[in-house]
């Protein structure tokens, strides 16, 4: 098979984005499938891992219009959506675009803004626009809200609701580098210039417009389909579990999935695909019964009991 525009922009920023981010590539992977998928991401691990470099890197490889907003408690939603500024002279008002009006907007530390400032993130989020004193600004394409995460500090942080989180695509982890890339990150400390601010775009937005047009393109057999919203099921029936996986869940999986296909060279979706992506999919979807969670049970322990039991069906592959 010839590449097609996923695996050359994916072969273009893979090596761009791990040449600063020295972790764990299937991470990185991941997040390129919920950008060509049009979703976002809510990066979660313990602080020093690089989530912030992860995001800030493929921001400036991706060639996007790019902010950052840092969350603290006195954030307001004013400070996200922007605002209208009273002009005197010309007696109006002018909307004043906030920082969420961006193609890649990094919301660093999303828990530490209060609900209400985190609220105003689920319109954008949702409907790729914001709503400022009754008129709508529409936010361009592509959009990808990367989002961090630290979930062991609780001092001065609030939950996320559970209408926030189900507006990511993916959840996904970090985790620590291995001594060979702990190493590197090491000795980069040593530049005079952090290897982030060395970093230059490596495709254009049409490319990741290209690369979201042809991930949705891309062929689901009825039984890989079938197998998805089986493992959906077994969430929803689980007595474990107060909540199971919603329609956007699986339409979260269902995207996420098409993607991963082309990133790995197919036009077409494998159960194996599916059962990959379940984790970072559900993961922040599952809310667990209060016994279930007295007694020890976590949402990724039960999701990985749940793949286990569901049968992978056999399918047609598609060419």
């Amino acid at each position: 098979m010839s590449k097609n525009a996923i695996q050359q922009t994916t072969a273009a920023l893979l090596p761009s984005v791990c040449r600063v981010f020295r972790g764990n590539e299937e991470t990185v992977k991941m997040l390129l499938a919920a950008l060509f998928a049009g979703g976002h991401v809510l990066l979660e691990d313990v602080p020093g891992t690089g989530k912030t470099v992860l995001a800030k890197t493929l921001a400036k490889s991706a060639g996007l219009p790019y902010s950052r907003i840092q969350c603290t408690p006195d954030l307001m939603p004013s400070d996200i959506t922007g605002s209208s500024v009273w002009l005197p002279q010309e007696q109006k008002f002018d909307y004043r675009a906030g920082p969420v009006l961006s193609s890649l907007v990094l919301v660093d530390e999303l828990n530490r803004a209060t609900p209400r400032t985190q609220s105003a993130l689920l319109e954008a989020m949702a409907e790729a626009q914001v709503s400022v004193d009754g008129v709508i600004h529409t936010i361009d394409k592509p959009f990808f809200v990367i989002a961090t995460e630290n979930p062991v500090e609780s001092e001065g942080t609030f939950p996320l609701p559970e209408a926030q989180k189900d507006r990511f695509m993916l959840t996904l982890s970090v985790g620590y580098p291995d001594a060979e890339n702990e190493a590197a990150i090491i000795t980069a400390q040593r530049a005079s210039v952090h290897p982030v601010e060395t970093v230059e775009a490596v495709v254009s937005k049409e490319d990741i417009l290209a690369c979201q047009e042809e991930a949705a393109a891309i062929h689901v057999d009825e039984a890989v389909l079938q197998y998805l919203l089986d493992l959906v099921a077994a969430t929803r029936k689980d007595d474990r579990l107060q909540c199971g996986v919603s329609p956007r869940g699986s339409i979260a999986l269902y995207k996420a999935a098409q993607a991963w296909a082309a990133i790995e060279g197919r036009n077409f979706v494998t159960p194996e695909d599916v059962k990959l992506l379940a984790l970072p999919a559900f993961r922040k979807r599952l809310i667990l019964t209060p016994e279930s969670t007295l007694k020890g049970f976590s949402a990724e322990h039960i999701i990985q009991e749940l793949l286990i039991s569901v049968p992978i069906p056999s399918f047609k592959a598609h060419v």
